[in-house]
């Protein structure tokens, strides 16, 4: 080759090199201090093959939840308790007028406007009296009696000798008319988040929700959060319902928060080598792998590697340092496990490139240079 044609080759290398950067979406690096060759982490991670020990594992965790807040007392289950604010309500048989409240409907309200005052000062509701501030309500004849943090039974005792000095042999009854000293809070995907009382029957999670009109059509079941004084864990509703996992069905008490989330979290993503790469809402909390794959129109047969099936997993604990697990499509028990392998939500299914994919892939980009070169060399000629 003449010296003339090598220059002009050369001239044309410039004039390619300059223009470079003009076609097509290119990102500017003059001003940017990156190595692209220098590795983020030197870290090995191991990557557990997907095995019938694996899928075992599995099961055996999805059938041995732990018990949410062990090392916290359960709330009591027997009689309710009463507190500051229920409204109480006293009925002596064969004397209306010594029952508690009967207040008439123009009695004017009381100075927090929630219900109208009887004669004695004392704000009462629907025939019934508010245990005040101090604990106690107010009764004819007997005086303020010690209600708060007491039983139906252990007020009703009270008030029947306190006015057995009155009433020869009274007969009376306590009840409480509404339930307010103790509430808990539903939030999230529910039909009516808010406050709810809790009453004289015990009431868990499942009530809760249901009681706040049902989770919605997008709520996440698996992952309920119960927030108790401070603290926050994850329960699985859904295990509860399908499964009887009763110790996730937890007794609630006072000041508890229930969040219901959505399920937007409660997704995986499928890359790599695949038809159609996306990501994928899994159902009711749960998704196989064979699901994962099926929905993506499975692997591509023309450039996939099938012992390349890679899951990769958050670590809940360190979510710094990733699980990774692997399939083998190419072994005969490989897709039965894909339909036993349950993914959790956020996991990245990553399908492999095959070597000569690869191989074919990078002459495709080398083959248009050689060609322009080649073309630039006859053309110094």
């Amino acid at each position: 080759m003449s010296i003339r044609s090598t220059l002009s080759i050369a001239a044309c290398i410039g004039l390619l090199a300059g223009c470079a950067s003009t076609p097509g979406p290119n990102l500017d690096a003059s001003r940017m201090q990156d190595d692209l060759s220098t590795k983020p982490s030197t870290k090995v991670y191991p990557v557990a093959l997907i095995t019938p020990q694996i899928i075992e594992a599995q099961v055996h965790a999805d059938t041995h939840l732990p018990a949410p807040f062990a090392d916290d007392p359960a709330p009591s289950t027997g009689d309710y308790r009463i507190g500051v604010g229920d409204i109480v309500g006293v009925t002596v048989w064969n004397h209306p007028e010594l029952s508690a409240g009967g207040a008439a409907t123009d009695a004017p309200l009381g100075a927090n406007g929630k219900g109208p005052v009887g004669t004695n000062g004392v704000e009462v509701d629907a025939g019934g009296q508010r245990v005040d501030n101090d604990g106690t309500i107010y009764f004819p004849t007997v005086g303020h009696v010690q209600a708060a943090g007491r039983t139906i039974a252990e007020v009703t005792i009270t008030l029947t000798q306190d006015l057995s000095h009155n009433v020869l042999n009274p007969q009376l009854a306590v009840h409480i008319l509404r339930y307010r000293s103790q509430q808990i809070q539903v939030t999230g995907a529910t039909k009516n988040p808010g406050d709810l009382p809790i009453n004289d029957e015990p009431l868990r999670v499942v009530d809760a929700i249901a009681r706040a009109g049902g989770a919605n059509a997008n709520a996440d079941l698996q992952r309920v959060q119960l927030t108790r004084d401070g603290k926050t864990t994850s329960l699985d509703i859904n295990a509860a319902l399908s499964r009887g996992e009763t110790n996730q069905n937890v007794v609630l008490k006072n000041g508890d928060t229930i969040n219901v989330p959505d399920n937007s979290e409660s997704r995986v993503f499928v890359l790599g080598e695949v038809m159609k790469p996306q990501s994928l809402l899994m159902n009711k909390g749960r998704l196989t792998l064979a699901d994962a794959i099926a929905s993506v129109n499975s692997v591509d047969a023309n450039s996939a590697d099938p012992r390349q099936i890679y899951v990769i997993r958050r670590n809940i604990s360190n979510p710094t340092e990733p699980s990774l697990y692997r399939l083998d499509m190419t072994q005969v028990d490989a897709i039965l496990l894909t339909s036993e392998f349950q993914l959790q939500p956020l996991d990245i299914v990553y399908v492999g490139t095959a070597s000569l994919t690869r191989f074919n892939r990078m002459m495709s980009q080398l083959i248009p240079t050689a060609e322009s070169l080649y073309l630039l060399g006859t053309i110094g000629r």
